[in-house]
């Protein structure tokens, strides 16, 4: 197992248990204690869990997400995929709004080379695309959240409702039938709220494993949506629920 897989599989662990053990985990991993305590201390310098005598604590609440640095490292090969497919679906000349989150990141990254004008709602997309040649950047104001480094608060609300986009490109940490689009921060709830109010076009770009989340904040139900690009590891059941709201759906 991959270092990456190896730490989302720990994080799985501290969801359900708590705690966890050096020695069950390196048993659990067929890796060493020394190649476990090294992804505990990764862990642990991101904010995730607290390191204790033979092993670690998590210091995540039910709701709040993973830091930005740790999922980036999570489905990267679905994320770039997901991110190819979305940069097809944008017209040359549209305007844009890309949300924060590491699938926005990489859709920043794929449309380096368009000419468009997009405002990016993180300053992590924001530096990707600054030295773009065609593209028009355009930013939000507001308060920038710690680690996420995302554009949130009234004066980013404010600034996307005053404005209008062919197409908002929307992460989310949650998407179900029975729950539509969820996010975990409050405030970035509103930020998308008011993305969706303000475009003609919503795509809800994420990889197929969020369909096993519901997040704290209710964004929006299906029905709001007009395209979720996702992985091929999206159920048969999420899919027919999907298209039953009257959403298109692209795996790739």
């Amino acid at each position: 197992m991959e270092g990456s897989d190896r730490i989302r599989a720990i994080m799985s662990a501290l969801r359900v248990n708590d705690a966890v053990s050096v020695t069950d985990l390196a048993v659990e991993h067929a890796v060493s204690e020394m190649t476990i305590r090294r992804d505990l201390d990764e862990l642990a310098q991101q904010g995730v869990v607290r390191r204790v005598r033979g092993g670690a604590v998590s210091l995540l609440l039910r709701g709040e997400e993973p830091p930005f640095g740790v999922r980036e490292r999570e489905a990267v090969e679905a994320k770039r995929r997901i991110a190819a497919e979305v940069a097809a679906l944008l017209v040359d000349g549209e305007a844009v709004l890309l949300d924060g989150g590491t699938t926005g990141l990489e859709v920043a990254r794929a449309i380096r080379d368009r000419r468009m004008t997009v405002l990016p709602l993180s300053l992590q997309s924001a530096a990707e695309l600054s030295t773009a040649p065609r593209i028009r950047l355009v930013l939000p104001g507001g308060e920038v959240r710690p680690g996420e480094l995302s554009f949130t608060g009234p004066l980013t609300e404010n600034a996307i409702r005053s404005l209008r986009f062919d197409t908002a490109v929307i992460g989310c940490c949650g998407l179900s039938a029975k729950h539509g689009l969820t996010a975990h921060d409050l405030a970035d709830v509103a930020v998308k709220q008011a993305a969706i109010a303000s475009a003609t076009r919503v795509v809800a770009a994420t990889d197929s494993g969020k369909f096993t989340h519901t997040a704290f904040g209710a964004v929006c139900p299906l029905d709001h949506l007009d395209t979720v690009v996702t992985d091929t590891g999206l159920s048969p059941s999420e899919h027919d629920a999907l298209t039953a709201a009257g959403v298109i759906v692209r795996t790739v």
